[in-house]
């Protein structure tokens, strides 16, 4: 029943951390508390459970927005990308998650001095069927960024009509999180088919499961990279 319970706590705090960062997002206001701490300015096991959860778009207003964080908020995310590094035997795309987490840390934290860490490999993705392509991508959404060269984001611009296809599927199996996450890659790659109509297709997925704050995530994302353009 313990265990329950927490994980009951845990899927909580991931949902508000989410709702949290979507308000930002619509608002550009960074007044918004995205990352909460307790009342001696310390962030509790289940928030930084949860950071870990939502990974680097915890920090997702700021990197968009280009706002400075506030540094309580970032001082939380460093905690979080601290206590819970990949084990030896995490699935890559744990590894990758961590990987986009400390670099979004270096990218909002100037106090940050240590190297960079090495890209994980990425080669789990090389002759990916589209199927797996795209559920694989979703997960690393947080990873669809403008302006990005890493190896998870080349893997995705080569096969931008695999995860349109996946896309489809996606909607057609009413696994809103999976087109949410497929459909914010969709709006940075190039050479997406003019047919797939993408926008309504969001709209779409907006309107069946955006009252799911890690479906409005991706979303809302989606709709500032809209703004931005495709990556390189």
């Amino acid at each position: 029943m313990e265990q329950s319970g927490t994980s009951t706590l845990l899927q909580g705090a991931v949902q508000d951390l989410a709702s949290a960062v979507v308000s930002a997002l619509r608002g550009g206001d960074h007044a918004v508390a995205v990352l909460p701490a307790g009342a001696d300015g310390e962030a509790g096991d289940v928030t930084l459970a949860a950071v870990r959860v939502l990974g680097a778009d915890a920090l997702l207003p700021s990197v968009l927005l280009h706002t400075p964080p506030d540094p309580a908020q970032v001082a939380v995310f460093r905690k979080a990308v601290e206590a819970y590094p990949p084990r030896a035997d995490a699935a890559p795309t744990v590894r990758w998650s961590h990987w986009a987490m400390a670099r979004t840390l270096r990218q909002v934290d100037p106090s940050v001095t240590s190297e960079p860490l090495d890209e994980p490999d990425a080669g789990w993705l090389d002759g990916a069927s589209w199927q797996f392509l795209t559920h694989q991508l979703a997960v690393l959404a947080p990873l669809a960024l403008p302006g990005q060269d890493d190896a998870v984001t080349r893997a995705a611009g080569r096969r931008s009509v695999d995860v349109a296809r996946g896309f489809v599927r996606a909607v057609r199996r009413r696994d809103w999180r999976q087109a949410a996450g497929a459909g914010r890659w969709l709006t940075l790659l190039p050479g997406v088919p003019d047919t797939l109509g993408l926008q309504s297709g969001l709209d779409f997925v907006d309107l069946m499961g955006g009252q799911d704050p890690q479906v409005a995530l991706p979303l809302q994302a989606a709709r500032q990279l809209t703004r931005t353009g495709a990556l390189v």
